[in-house]
């Protein structure tokens, strides 16, 4: 079991508990079957991006309580040191450098692979999206507005909704994503 999955499990199981909601509580509140809860819970498999969202969404917490780490008073990260959550079968990869609870932020680094695109399921209500785009080329969708983003261009958007990413380079496009929450 490697250490993302042993802190998602631990986390979850403790919100949940925390909540007083039972596996079959949670199932109903995210979407998710139980059985996969369970499987998540023992550290089992690798949820997918979207799973995980759905399962913060269901709790109504943030994405980065999921996968938060004991607080220090300082935190150093090194991208290679950081075990990414991958989905669409490893063309979209997701490294969380820095998640602080308390002040509901997190900065992520993801990387998405040629022709990858995805849906974004609305975050928890106040929630804004700040998107920098590191290398490549990035398309985001946003109700009935398409942004173009290309290589040091930025985009601040209110992410309590559904909202698309597409790459739309020939390589790899990187970008930070910035989550905060009110």
């Amino acid at each position: 079991m490697d250490r993302l999955n042993i802190l998602v499990s631990e986390n979850i199981k403790r919100i949940r508990q925390e909540k007083n909601l039972s596996l079959g509580d949670l199932a109903k509140l995210s979407d998710v079957s139980k059985s996969m809860l369970a499987q998540i819970e023992r550290g089992e498999g690798n949820p997918t991006l979207s799973t995980l969202w759905k399962i913060a969404n269901g709790m109504q917490v943030s994405f980065n309580t999921l996968i938060a780490q004991p607080k220090l008073p300082y935190k150093v990260t090194k991208l290679a040191e950081i075990e990414p959550i991958l989905d669409m079968n490893g063309g979209l990869k997701n490294y969380s450098l820095f998640s602080d609870i308390e002040n509901n932020f997190s900065v992520y680094q993801i990387e998405v692979g040629k022709e990858i695109s995805w849906i974004s399921e609305a975050h928890l209500c106040g929630t804004a999206e700040f998107v920098i785009v590191i290398q490549g080329t990035l398309e985001i969708k946003l109700e009935e507005k398409t942004f173009i983003l290309k290589k040091g261009e930025n985009l601040w958007f209110k992410a309590d909704v559904p909202h698309g990413y597409c790459n739309l380079d020939e390589g790899t496009t990187i970008f930070h994503n910035i989550l905060y929450n009110k």
